[in-house]
């Protein structure tokens, strides 16, 4: 081992699929002591490369060294060994196994015959501290809220004294405030000497906490720099190849009358006594901290879960929303928080996907017009720029882009007039970002109504048209001139 090799280093890495060449020949270093942000475009290659390292596959071609040790790893097992842990964006815990068990699954501690179980709980309680945050150790994981779960498996990779993390989009379904621990704890640990890869859409996180940015493009490596020697705009040009006016694209559409109107919803503590109206030709923002209410609003909007009380009204007309059949039916579409879950089904074809919510319209004597649904989905395929080499594709095998355009797409065939998009652009590169948001500024044009819920501030700034912001289950705020709005004042008032 040379005493000045890097922690990581990756030469010349190729891996290629059946039609796809994923990598071509990426170079990567990461040093001790050194967080390296890896960003690109969804389908650039990051995670591919991250698979590598983390032993789950095997370049085809390249060298990988561990500290100037060459490795060959073929299994998680051995990255693991090797001093690699990988924080997936993904969970990958057991729901029914509470977080101390899911911690330790597989590397139990087994002094005689007995788990040392009030040792292990101890450990994940002082990491938990530590981490500056509060999980509960005794209730299955199922009963934790997403940003939770998401600390757990954090805590997986830390509690084994990894000296490598890969860490992809772990903030992704965190608070502001949780964020901010979580980058305080990603410094003590670079302060340790460990090297941390740090995959994320988000640059003003990037920008907090990387030392050195590499960017991947079409499965190639395109920039190398240090984190002040690169501005914003020049990490966004090299991760689309071309060079983006402005993050979020403009608007002015004349906002009309009030559609959609809710008055004194609630149910139980997680909803109380919301109210609000969304106009033609308008952009209404739900924003607040996780576990705020606004998912619960909206999925009583959509007629998801059951309500205490309240009244829906879309064009004036009070309805009986009983199912989310019964919204679809009266012209409401949801986007839901997450896509994989909720959204779509992952093993089917993306053609299965895009006519589940439209089959009653294309049904003729009890059959589906396969050859409609086909030049429906051909044309949404065109409009939103999906990239699929076959219609009949697994959906659950492309790009978080890609597959969020799916589901925009479903909706856009239903014609629906008010669309919930909630968390939109969770997970998705900046060059897909700005088509979501330019295809929100065309809906509204086109007069519909959009809810918006998103965990990113300058989102909820660069795209809403009005902002209510939500604290334990109540509107507690309306900003009306958003183009004089701060973050600040947002925050201050989801802690209101």
């Amino acid at each position: 081992m040379s005493p000045t090799a890097p922690l990581v280093s990756l030469t010349g890495i190729v891996k290629s699929f059946p039609g796809v060449r994923a990598l071509r020949g990426v170079d990567l270093r990461l040093e001790a002591g050194e967080v390296l942000a890896v960003l690109g475009e969804n389908g650039a290659g990051k995670s591919t490369l991250m698979k590598i390292l983390g032993g789950a596959q095997t370049a085809d071609a390249g060298t990988l060294a561990i500290e100037g040790r060459p490795q060959r790893f073929q299994s998680p097992q051995e990255a693991r060994a090797a001093g690699v842990a990988v924080i997936h964006q993904e969970f990958n815990l057991v729901p029914a196994l509470s977080a101390v068990e899911n911690i330790f699954l597989g590397q139990e501690k087994t002094p005689g015959v007995f788990l040392s179980r009030q040792r292990e709980r101890d450990q994940v309680a002082a990491l938990f501290q530590r981490m500056g945050v509060e999980v509960d150790l005794d209730v299955p994981c199922r009963r934790l809220s997403t940003a939770q779960q998401q600390l757990v498996e954090i805590a997986k990779a830390l509690i084994h004294r990894a000296r490598i993390l890969v860490m992809d989009e772990p903030t992704a379904a965190l608070t502001s405030h949780e964020v901010e621990r979580l980058l305080a704890l990603m410094r003590e640990l670079r302060a340790q000497g460990l090297g941390i890869l740090y995959i994320s859409h988000r640059l003003d996180e990037v920008f907090a906490i990387a030392d050195r940015v590499t960017v991947l493009r079409d499965g190639g490596h395109v920039c190398d720099r240090p984190i002040d020697a690169i501005t914003r705009d020049q990490v966004i040009e090299a991760m689309v190849g071309r060079p983006l006016d402005q993050e979020f694209p403009s608007r002015r559409v004349a906002r009309g009358g009030p559609r959609l109107e809710v008055r004194g919803l609630r149910r139980g503590t997680a909803v109380r006594d919301v109210s609000f109206q969304v106009h033609r030709g308008e952009i209404l923002a739900l924003a607040g901290l996780v576990g705020a209410g606004r998912t619960e609003t909206v999925r009583l909007v959509f007629g998801a879960d059951p309500r205490d009380a309240g009244e829906i009204r879309l064009d004036g007309r009070v309805l009986d929303l009983r199912s989310p059949r019964d919204a679809i039916e009266a012209g409401i579409g949801l986007l839901t928080e997450d896509r994989k879950l909720q959204g779509l089904v992952l093993d089917h074809p993306v053609r299965e996907n895009f006519g589940l919510p439209n089959l009653r319209q294309w049904c003729r004597r009890g059959f589906v017009q396969r050859r409609r649904e086909r030049s429906e989905l051909d044309r949404h395929i065109a409009a939103l720029r999906i990239r699929l080499s076959d219609p009949e594709a697994r959906v659950g095998n492309l790009s978080g882009g890609n597959q969020q355009k799916v589901v925009l797409a479903k909706w856009l065939a239903r014609d629906c007039e008010v669309l919930i998009f909630d968390e939109p652009t969770r997970g998705i590169d900046v060059g897909a970002k700005r088509e979501i948001h330019q295809l929100m500024n065309d809906l509204v044009a086109a007069g519909k109504s959009i809810v918006m819920i998103s965990s990113e501030l300058p989102e909820v700034l660069g795209m809403a048209d009005r902002i209510l912001v939500m604290h334990e289950g109540r509107i507690t705020g309306e900003i009306t001139e958003v183009a004089q709005a701060t973050q600040e004042q947002i925050l201050r008032l989801a802690h209101a």
